[in-house]
């Protein structure tokens, strides 16, 4: 069922992640469940730049034009996915070393719901003050790590003491995906591919 765990991963991680186990509703809920949740902030990050305006510091609010935010939005999206997808493969490369046998939909799975709160405070952008987003950029990510400790151990079926290495290992690949990304957008940008201003 697609977003069928949300609630409780929010309300009681834990235990939504020994429900995750259990039933393991297999591949296409992991990818409904990514193709739904990643729709949020590139919506809202258009919204935000061809409606509202980015606001950095005193200045007047910073417009998109209409055509130049949806291609940035599309852009975000299958990123978006991409990089949920590296970051399952990545768990499930390593899990071996750590000496945990999942499937790559359990992979999947984790790196899924894991996303999930990260995604979610995107809605921070239809208040695009540069410290705000700040702020709610902090809140999801910190939940997101949160998740990823409580459930590594759940769902690759290892001791917690292992399990902290494994999701430490896992939260470093997430960085670095980042940041091959950010650097991703750069380059497009520098080829001609980057924003356009509305005046």
């Amino acid at each position: 069922m697609i977003l069928g765990h949300l609630f409780g991963l929010y309300t009681h991680p834990k235990k939504e992640w020994h429900n995750i186990d259990e039933q393991h509703e297999g591949m296409q809920s992991s990818l409904s469940h990514i193709m739904l949740i990643a729709l949020l902030p590139p919506i809202f990050a258009y919204i935000s730049s061809v409606f509202i305006g980015w606001r950095v510091g005193a200045v007047d609010p910073i417009y998109l034009t209409p055509s130049s935010a949806l291609f940035m939005s599309i852009a975000m999206y299958f990123a978006l996915i991409g990089g949920v997808f590296a970051l399952a493969y990545l768990t499930y490369w390593m899990s071996h070393t750590f000496g945990s046998t999942p499937t790559y939909t359990q992979a999947l799975e984790l790196a899924a719901y894991t996303a999930t709160p990260l995604f979610m405070v995107s809605i921070a952008a239809l208040y695009p003050q540069l410290w705000f987003l700040m702020m709610a950029g902090l809140v999801g990510i910190t939940y997101s790590v949160y998740l990823l400790y409580t459930g590594v151990p759940i769902l690759m079926h290892i001791p917690e003491e292992r399990g902290f290495i494994y999701a430490s290992s896992i939260v470093t690949c997430g960085l670095v995906l980042l940041v091959s990304i950010i650097a991703g957008s750069v380059i497009l940008w520098n080829v001609g591919l980057g924003p356009q201003f509305s005046h």
